[in-house]
């Protein structure tokens, strides 16, 4: 699917790399390696990593989502990374949503990939599961910067849910 979304977005004239795509994996709870960052050039996975859904999202598994600022749920779809910056939660990169009442609200709701202390082993360890953003795919602190250089300005993230919900209104994996 992600692939597929991949491509019809090259497709739609939309300016973006082709060489490399993430795809977060919400239907897996958050206590597993859930973001994949791919190489699709030479075929290699550069990163398999933990990531945090949104708080009003669910616990371990996220099961609610919304496009809705203050929502404190995460969105799916298809995003493009854009330009990273240096803001309260440190070095981060945005996300343009791209799927339209889907997630396009993102740059709206600051959803962004940044590092964070509840995205850790300890934690899993503690509770069970990963702790949650506000909406925003955060990544262990340990990798954030590796990851944001790796897939800044132009390359594909795609939040999978699972939900037929997603499914059927989405226009680039139908």
């Amino acid at each position: 699917m992600a692939v597929k979304g991949l491509e019809k977005l090259k497709v739609s004239g939309l300016q973006m790399s082709d060489n490399i795509i993430s795809i977060a994996d919400f239907s897996q709870p958050s206590s597993n390696k859930r973001l994949y960052i791919i190489d699709l050039n030479n075929y290699t996975l550069l990163f398999q990593t933990y990531v945090a859904h949104g708080q009003k999202s669910g616990k371990e598994f996220a099961e609610k989502f919304s496009n809705r600022p203050h929502s404190y749920q995460s969105s799916p779809g298809f995003y493009i990374t854009m330009d990273p910056y240096t803001g309260s939660n440190g070095y981060s990169l945005k996300l343009n949503g791209v799927e339209e009442g889907i997630n396009d609200n993102a740059l709206n709701r600051d959803i962004v990939i940044h590092g964070a202390p509840y995205v850790s082993e300890k934690l899993i360890g503690r509770q069970g599961y990963i702790g949650r953003s506000q909406g925003c795919p955060a990544v262990p602190q340990n990798l954030s910067h590796e990851i944001i250089e790796t897939i800044k300005n132009g390359t594909c993230l795609f939040i999978y849910t699972g939900q037929s919900s997603y499914l059927q209104h989405s226009a680039l994996i139908n």
